[in-house]
């Protein structure tokens, strides 16, 4: 079940990466829970069953959680696949000592096929092209049997994105049987709505890559890895689980509600008990008591009514942190909520303190995570800001220090 095609890039372990403390030289950062890392990676291993491998997936930076270190905290948690979306992000992971399976899933561009065999990257597949360029590459470097690339094949069902349709299979079932240099190790697809348990579209998707894998075995192909599914298809569509997940957001402490599309239909699935992973701290750089009457921050975002503390907060839209947040979000600060006063500026954030006692230069404000008594999670940012957790995540700067902690 690990992938066993290339031995080399499975069995050998990663460094422990020592939990950092963000100093007090630091404006804002980033921490990130390995606890809840390995808490989840393991929620979603039992749920799926020991038949099922999961493969993480943390491309873009890990959904803006910093990838090397997520990395090394999930292959110590005993991961043996990770994810990512292009070679580069690959090279990157196996340049900090990463040694698992490294599936690829935006394929590669021409002249990245020899880093691609180089470095044991498995990368997702889709026309003739992709094939060629493996078999040529690999016959220069002269490989032994044993080191041959693997790839996986990407079908399109539905989704209408990346991957071969249905029209275009044969030629590529052609060029995998003509490259010997190159092993057809997997066949994937995506879903379009896996969220939504009971959409005919999923089924129909689901049919169509039974469809596609039995057509590969009929041209002679034995692509013994087989996934669709993505973090809401782990929860909610047993039957897509094949041997391999890819479960993204779910790693990291979120999912996508599950819903139906036939209102009485009350076999939704529960959500898996995950832990949000990442908690976005900054810090006060002043205070200042302000006059009723008076504006705070740019375009005179907010007038104040009434005698009013302010703290300002050393993070912005420069750092990620939404400009629709502005006078609508909030923070957290001494464990008490204190409201964003105006606009959201590049690198600082006004917010209103007033009645929180001994608040000073140099005290922590919490962004995204919790303190003893508040919560400020991803979804509340989503939903003010009219989009979706991913975004939010993916928006935090990576100039910002992601600090691992236990």
């Amino acid at each position: 079940m690990d992938g066993q095609h290339n031995p080399r890039a499975v069995t050998a372990p990663v460094a422990e990466v020592e939990p950092r403390v963000a100093s007090s030289a630091e404006h804002s950062w980033v921490e990130i829970s390995t606890t809840a890392l390995r808490h989840n990676l393991h929620a979603i291993q039992s749920h799926v069953g020991t038949q099922v491998n999961v493969c993480p997936v943390i491309k873009s930076d890990a959904y803006g959680h910093g990838a090397t270190g997520c990395a090394l905290a999930l292959c110590n948690a005993g991961a043996k696949w990770l994810a990512v979306s292009t070679v580069e992000e690959g090279l990157a992971l196996r340049e900090a000592g990463i040694q698992v399976r490294i599936l690829v899933l935006s394929g590669f561009w021409p002249g990245e096929e020899e880093d691609i065999i180089r470095h044991q990257l498995t990368p997702a597949v889709w026309e003739p092209s992709h094939i060629e360029l493996l078999q040529r590459a690999a016959e220069a470097i002269k490989l032994e049997p044993e080191s041959r690339p693997a790839v996986h094949l990407k079908v399109n069902t539905g989704m209408n994105r990346l991957g071969a349709d249905a029209k275009d299979l044969p030629a590529v079932f052609e060029a995998i049987r003509s490259a010997p240099q190159v092993v057809c190790e997997g066949i994937f697809s995506h879903f379009a709505s896996s969220e939504v348990v009971d959409l005919p579209h999923g089924d129909e998707q689901i049919r169509q890559f039974e469809e596609t894998v039995r057509q590969a075995e009929a041209n002679g192909l034995k692509p013994g890895i087989r996934h669709m599914a993505n973090s809401a298809a782990v929860v909610g569509k047993e039957k897509s689980w094949f041997n391999l997940v890819r479960p993204g957001l779910a790693v990291y402490g979120y999912c996508l509600p599950l819903t139906s599309a036939v209102a009485a239909n009350t076999s939704v699935p529960q959500p898996l008990p995950l832990q949000p992973v990442l908690t976005w701290k900054t810090r006060v750089l002043q205070v200042r008591e302000v006059a009723a009457g008076e504006q705070i921050g740019y375009s005179s975002g907010h007038i104040t009514q009434s005698a009013t503390k302010v703290a300002v907060l050393a993070v912005g839209y420069g750092d990620g942190l939404s400009r629709k947040l502005s006078s609508r979000g909030r923070v957290i600060v001494r464990d008490v909520y204190a409201a964003i006063l105006g606009n959201v500026s590049m690198n600082l954030t006004a917010v209103d303190v007033t009645g929180i006692t001994g608040i000073q230069a140099g005290d922590e404000a919490i962004i995204i995570g919790q303190a003893s008594h508040c919560q400020i999670t991803v979804w509340e940012h989503a939903t003010l800001a009219a989009t979706i957790p991913y975004e939010i995540l993916c928006n935090i700067s990576s100039r910002l220090p992601r600090k691992l902690v236990e």
